[in-house]
């Protein structure tokens, strides 16, 4: 059940996003849906092994690269997903930074952690 609300809310931070940033479009709910699966899939799979690759990278730049690793991902995925478009790498990395914080945002507000129940 956890799961599915992770993927729901997931679902409404990328079209909250689509909303927010110009250059990144969501055509309706199921291409959301399947965004947020597309998203979450290429992170913890491709996503992974660029950020442990680039870790000395990271490093370097005191994390900030794993926002270029963020924006590449996010861009990876409205490649596969018909109905997602990410026009730009600007676009993509701003996109990165807002869907990192209002997933972040989200799930603090519908998923609280056992500490602050």
């Amino acid at each position: 059940m956890r799961l599915l609300l992770n993927w729901v809310l997931s679902a409404v931070a990328v079209w909250i996003v689509a909303q927010v940033v110009p250059g990144i479009h969501v055509n309706g709910v199921v291409a959301a849906l399947i965004a947020a699966l597309a998203i979450g899939f290429i992170n913890a799979t491709l996503g992974f092994v660029l950020k442990v690759i680039t870790f000395p990278l990271t490093l370097l730049t005191l994390g900030l690269f794993w926002f270029v690793i963020n924006a590449v991902m996010l861009k990876l995925a409205s490649a596969v997903v018909p109905g997602f478009q990410v026009r730009g790498f600007l676009a993509a990395f701003i996109g990165a930074i807002v869907l990192s914080l209002v997933n972040l945002l989200l799930k603090a507000i519908v998923m609280p952690s056992k500490d602050q129940r």
